[in-house]
């Protein structure tokens, strides 16, 4: 990182607000803010500030957030928040400010994850310069991408996760019937996050005349699932896992990922060893004559949750150059 400016990092999703500070190419200061509790970016960015008691001001910031970012105004996807990035930077006393998709900077900290960050779930073998694929449930689903120039990685943004998802079964489509009575569009988003496998559950129960059952949060249908006490949790969270796989190995057969298709989101954090038994990687294979060259491309879990900052550092070391 060229020199030694202080630089804001923010990683914004439709839950949480991770902020840290970059100085000399060290991440400090890292800290996760509910955004519920606050009613603008600004208001975070400066209470987190303040929380940490830094003497000497950050004069150019990086932040990711969960939605498109075109021109100045910004409009999150899951979550109330919008505002203006010219005016966040101007509030924030920031010479500089780059905003951009959080699976964008969550796809320029890809390269540089070390081997004890990722878990590798089934086999295959990651080829250097090849395609790379990021996917990740959390609130929503966010998808990013890498492609090589010729000498380093290059983040392709984009919405991936409201890509149309499709049903294989009659128990799919049933469930899909449900959802489309709430939603215009069955996305992957829709079943494949938090509020997925919360609309998962929700259907299962109406399907199932077990209306009854509690209403549960997406960590609460998890856990359920895991200790096997409720069999509509079981069956939503082998549903969901299901449906990644599927989503998985479409970004993986559309990118020619050798790479390798890397998995973020606290939910699969939360599943621990359970991912790895669970249908995810069969169903990231199942792809009929493609299953074979899907075999050769490694599926990993990023097991950083700060992973986006060490993508945000690279346009903090970019800004920096520029300044000087």
């Amino acid at each position: 990182m060229a020199g030694n400016t202080l630089g804001l990092m923010a990683d914004i999703g439709a839950t949480n607000a991770r902020f840290a500070l970059s100085e000399g190419g060290e991440i400090r200061h890292i800290e996760v803010l509910k955004c519920d509790d606050y009613s603008g970016i600004v208001g975070a960015a400066k209470h987190y500030l303040e929380q940490i008691g830094v003497t000497d001001k950050p004069t150019v910031g990086a932040f990711s957030v969960a939605g498109p970012v075109r021109g100045d105004h910004f409009e999150m996807t899951n979550h109330p928040w919008s505002f203006s990035i010219e005016s966040t930077k101007l509030h924030l006393n920031l010479r500089a400010l780059e905003v951009m998709n959080d699976f964008k900077a969550m796809a320029m900290g890809v390269p540089h994850l070390k081997s004890k960050d990722v878990t590798q779930i089934g086999g295959g073998r990651a080829v250097s310069g090849e395609p790379i694929g990021i996917i990740g449930p959390g609130t929503g689903l966010g998808v990013g991408s890498l492609v090589w120039n010729g000498e380093r990685y290059i983040p392709v943004s984009g919405e991936g996760g409201h890509v149309t998802m499709p049903a294989k079964t009659q128990r799919e489509y049933d469930v899909f019937t449900v959802l489309r009575h709430k939603y215009r569009h069955v996305s992957a988003e829709r079943v494949c996050s938090g509020k997925g496998l919360v609309n998962i559950y929700n259907a299962l129960k109406t399907l199932d005349d077990c209306r009854d059952l509690p209403v549960l949060t997406p960590e609460e249908i998890s856990e359920k699932a895991l200790a096997d006490s409720c069999p509509v949790c079981v069956e939503a969270l082998d549903m969901m896992m299901d449906f990644l796989g599927i989503v998985a190995g479409n970004l993986a057969l559309t990118l020619g990922a050798h790479g390798g298709i890397y998995i973020a989101g606290g939910i699969i954090m939360q599943l621990g060893d359970s991912f790895e038994k669970s249908r995810f990687r069969q169903s990231f294979l199942a792809k009929g004559r493609l299953e074979n060259y899907l075999s050769d491309i490694p599926t990993f879990v990023i097991n950083d949750p700060f992973t986006a900052f060490l993508g945000l550092q690279d346009d903090i070391a970019r800004m920096s150059s520029a300044q000087e």
